[in-house]
């Protein structure tokens, strides 16, 4: 017979796993209802936006976030997930309608920015981005889609110039060019030759970008100084920078999406990078108005083959 000893213990232990398990279910269960509350907030925030503007509202904001239950952190940038989201709310938009993006991101895939930056200049319907705090590479290349550029009086956008894995395009040739074709090994010639076409590729595609806003020449002059590698790729261009190179900027930062910012805090759990409210088309004359709904898209993981 068990001692009544032995009994109590093992009584302690099934109450303490008990508790365990209805710990791990009260915290999973206040993870889930708090994310709903939350992402009720930022569709609020979002639609009270769009009626300010009467425009189509974007948020692409790219935060380092919590993975897991355990927080395991996960950065977010530009990925084909949130071009195809961004295209979608692009395509469920009428073409006069304006579009309003905003952007928060360290930049990310190029396949995905040059994407959306096309989709956004064949617009007819005026673009318009926000830059609360800093849209770099990707972000940037997206931000010189717009017709007007509105950036906090702090923020920054960053070059363009393509990055093959985790080097600088222009560094692989410039290192090619210094030690000599005969002096590296077959491998980096290779990369040299695809960082080249890159360079090409991508002050290619700036050009056309910028032909919406600007004249020709002024274009490649823009595109060569954004792409060609003469900053780091963190290289801050501020405000006064960007209407140096001849960007339409004003930071005349509208209240709302700061208030907006406050809904994505910095770690904590799983959250939706690219969110839009789509507005259905205006509804005959004595019928009710389409209520916005919402229509998140998982957060982007970070491609580093070329930003």
């Amino acid at each position: 017979m068990e001692t009544p000893a032995r009994l109590w213990s093992q009584h302690l232990a099934n109450i303490a796993r008990a508790a365990f398990w209805l710990l791990l279910v009260v915290v999973i269960l206040l993870q889930l209802s708090g994310s709903r509350g939350l992402d009720r907030q930022r569709s609020a925030a979002l639609g009270q936006f769009e009626r300010e503007r009467n425009s189509r509202v974007i948020a692409m904001i790219h935060r380092q976030e919590g993975g897991s239950l355990f927080g395991v952190p996960v950065s977010g940038s530009i990925s084909i997930d949130d071009s195809e989201a961004v295209l979608r709310a692009i395509r469920l938009t009428p073409p006069e309608q304006p579009i309003d993006i905003i952007l928060h991101t360290p930049g990310g895939l190029v396949l995905a920015a040059e994407q959306i930056a096309k989709a956004l200049v064949e617009r007819k319907g005026k673009v318009t981005v926000f830059v609360p705090h800093y849209a770099m590479s990707g972000g940037t290349l997206i931000a010189l889609a717009a017709d007007e550029i509105v950036m906090d009086a702090n923020a920054v956008l960053g070059p363009v110039d393509p990055q093959i894995g985790d080097m600088p395009a222009a560094s692989i040739v410039k290192a090619v060019e210094i030690k000599g074709p005969r002096r590296v090994s077959d491998e980096i010639l290779i990369l040299a030759d695809i960082a080249q076409k890159a360079r090409v590729q991508v002050v290619s595609f700036v050009i056309q970008v910028l032909l919406k806003h600007m004249p020709e020449k002024q274009a490649v002059q823009v595109a060569t100084v954004l792409t060609e590698g003469r900053w780091t790729h963190d290289f801050p261009i501020t405000v006064q920078a960007a209407r140096v190179l001849g960007l339409k900027v004003s930071t005349e930062m509208p209240r709302t999406v700061y208030d907006l910012m406050d809904l994505y805090p910095q770690g904590g759990g799983i959250r939706p990078s690219v969110w839009y409210v789509p507005m259905r088309r205006a509804p005959a004359q004595g019928s009710v108005p389409a209520q916005p709904s919402q229509d998140p898209r998982p957060e982007g993981k970070g491609e580093t083959a070329a930003r």
